[in-house]
């Protein structure tokens, strides 16, 4: 049996460890009630034989619009309802680590388990967050400059799904007491109740939190006395705080990049309409592409999420070998390497990943957060319901 600090290793009891290990790392939005899965997806990409895409059917509804009247002389007009396709795409990470980055913090009396397991369980949490943030981002950036039922049906989603207020005079470009209602009802309208949580970064919980705007849940001790909850609500939507939510920019100024080559370290971003998103990993001639620099800061704008349950597919299917361990005898007088591997499924309900031919064997970061990757679902002819989505988002200034 493979050892790790001189212990036994066996994969799978590890594999249930981590599973039963409670996170305590701020992943909000990982954790929460908007992460769903999606059966038929499920049973198409859980082999473990190198599945990567699926497009899963994806029914219309029947509208009570083309009720016809009975005045028992009219033939009746029979319709059919519209079959849609939704795109699912697989995403597979990994990582090593070498026996000292664990073994460091061994003390005597410490469970091995517990301790190396604890650590894995926070480092799958941050994977699956910065996964969700990257489709977050690609959805809000996609296509919406042409005349196709796509781009039209992403302009109006992204129109009526972003309430942004941050460029408002002062006192109005913070969230205040109308600020989710409001932005609930201009993105679903009578269909708002779909949304069910939203989180935000803790600067604009502590602005809700000053106006008195947030509510904690309370429990009664078996002594009678009543204490807050750290779980908040604001008007009936429970309310999850992360400092990992998207900062950006009000006022900041831009200009085409020059660079003939990318230069370590610098950001450069790219400008979809009048947002301007950060490349993730910049790549070939910067003067030929669509790459932008910030030429001058503005003041921070704080991006809130507002989801329904089960609003984005993150599924993990698991890989053929999770869990592995090596012993490399020679380099430094012999190393044990840790091995991690998941492989998620990833989508959005209401919104379809469609894959290009340059990911062949699994979705990066940047595929997810590249909007040229996600259409509205749509049969080329119509589109569904942006109100039958279930994510909006808030900007404001805290």
């Amino acid at each position: 049996m493979a050892q790790f600090d001189s212990k036994s290793f066996n994969p799978q009891a590890f594999g249930k460890y981590v599973e039963n290990i409670p996170n305590t790392r701020k992943t909000a939005l990982a954790e929460s009630g908007a992460v769903g899965s999606n059966a038929q997806a499920r049973a198409a990409l859980s082999s473990q034989s190198g599945s990567l895409y699926a497009r899963i059917p994806y029914f219309g509804l029947i509208s009570g619009e083309t009720s016809q009247n009975n005045d028992g002389a009219t033939n009746i007009a029979s319709t059919n309802t519209s079959t849609y396709e939704q795109g699912f795409v697989t995403a597979s990470r990994m990582d090593g680590w070498t026996e000292r980055s664990f073994s460091k913090n061994i003390t005597a009396g410490v469970n091995f388990m517990d301790n190396v397991a604890k650590q894995i369980a926070a480092y799958k949490q941050q994977v699956k967050q910065n996964i969700l943030l990257s489709v977050l981002g690609g959805i809000f950036a996609m296509s919406t400059a042409g005349d196709t039922v796509a781009d039209k049906a992403a302009k109006d989603f992204i129109e009526k799904h972003t309430y942004d207020i941050s460029g408002n005079a002062d006192e109005k470009a913070f969230a205040g007491a109308s600020t989710l209602n409001t932005a609930m009802q201009q993105a679903c309208g009578d269909n708002k109740d779909i949304f069910k949580l939203i989180i935000m970064h803790s600067s604009v919980a502590t602005n809700l939190e000053n106006l008195r705007l947030l509510k904690y849940l309370t429990y009664t001790d078996k002594n009678g006395i009543q204490q807050d909850l750290s779980i908040g609500t604001w008007n009936g939507r429970r309310v999850l705080i992360d400092d990992s939510m998207p900062i950006g920019e009000a006022g900041a100024k831009y200009a085409k990049s020059s660079d003939t080559s990318v230069t370590s370290g610098k950001t450069y971003y790219t400008k979809n309409g009048d947002n301007y998103s950060v490349v993730p990993d910049p790549t070939g001639n910067p003067s030929t592409s669509s790459y932008y620099e910030k030429t001058a800061d503005g003041v921070p704008t704080y991006t809130s999420y507002v989801l329904g349950t089960g609003s984005i597919i993150l599924d993990n299917i698991g890989d053929s070998v999770p869990y592995e361990m090596t012993r490399d005898a020679k380099t430094n007088g012999g190393e044990n390497t840790l091995y991690v591997r998941d492989r998620y499924i990833v989508g959005v309900d209401g919104i379809s990943f469609e894959k290009p031919a340059t990911i062949t064997a699994s979705a990066k970061n940047s595929d997810l957060a590249a909007g040229a990757n996600w259409q509205i679902i749509n049969n080329g002819e119509t589109a569904i319901s942006h109100k039958a989505i279930a994510i909006a988002r808030i900007i404001s200034k805290g």
